[in-house]
C-alpha cells in the first residue's frame, strides 16, 4: 500500500531535475504544483530564478501545466502573468484535475511527469494515474497549512513504514 507514495525520482529542488534525462525518458509535460514546489506557499510571484527555469522548460519542448489545491485568486495571479495554465481547488489526490491537466496539455499520462513536494497528493495522485512522479523538498515547511501540516504527519508514518521495508533509504538524496 505505501509503495504507491514512492516517486519515481526525489530532488531537493526543481531545479536539480536533470530535464534532458527527462525528455530522453519520452516526457514532454510536466505537472507541477505551485507551494512550497516552485516557490514557497506566501511568496505571490515567481522569483528570476524560477522564470529562467520555466523559460528553460519551455526552450527544451516540455508543456507545462500548475495544479494546485489552493484556491483560483492564489493561483491565476501567479500563473497568468507566466501564462502557464493552470487548475485551481484540484483537491488532489483525486484523478479529476490530473485529467484536465492532461486534457490542457494535450498529452497522455506516459508522456507527463507530475512535479510536487507531498507524497499524500502529488505522488499518489500522479501514481494513480500512470503519470512520472517527481518529489521535492517542501520550500518553506513552517509555512503551510493545516491540511498540509495533516498530510506531513501521514507522511511520516508512510515513509516510517517505507523504511523498514527497505523501500526508501534514511538519507535524503537525489535520484
Amino acid at each position: 500500500m505505501f509503495e504507491r507514495l514512492l516517486p519515481q525520482m526525489r530532488v531537493n529542488t526543481i531545479y536539480d531535475i536533470n530535464l534532458h534525462a527527462l525528455k530522453e525518458q519520452g516526457i514532454s509535460g510536466i505537472i507541477t504544483d505551485l507551494d512550497n514546489t516552485l516557490v514557497g506557499a506566501r511568496v505571490p510571484l515567481a522569483t528570476p530564478q524560477l522564470v529562467k527555469w520555466l523559460d528553460d522548460v519551455r526552450d527544451l519542448g516540455f508543456r507545462v501545466v500548475i495544479v494546485s489545491n489552493n484556491n483560483e485568486t492564489r493561483v491565476s495571479k501567479f500563473a497568468k502573468p507566466l501564462d502557464i495554465p493552470f487548475v485551481h481547488a484540484a483537491r488532489k489526490p483525486a484523478n479529476a484535475a490530473f485529467v484536465r491537466a492532461l486534457k490542457e496539455l494535450g498529452l497522455p499520462a506516459e508522456s507527463t511527469a507530475v512535479i510536487g513536494d507531498q507524497m499524500m497528493t502529488d505522488v499518489l495522485g500522479g501514481r494513480r494515474m500512470g503519470l512520472f512522479t517527481i518529489l521535492v523538498r517542501p520550500i518553506a515547511p513552517d509555512d503551510e497549512g493545516v491540511m498540509t501540516r495533516f498530510n506531513r504527519m501521514l507522511e511520516k508514518v508512510a515513509l516510517s513504514r517505507l523504511r523498514k521495508k527497505g523501500l526508501w533509504p534514511e538519507e535524503e538524496r537525489n535520484s
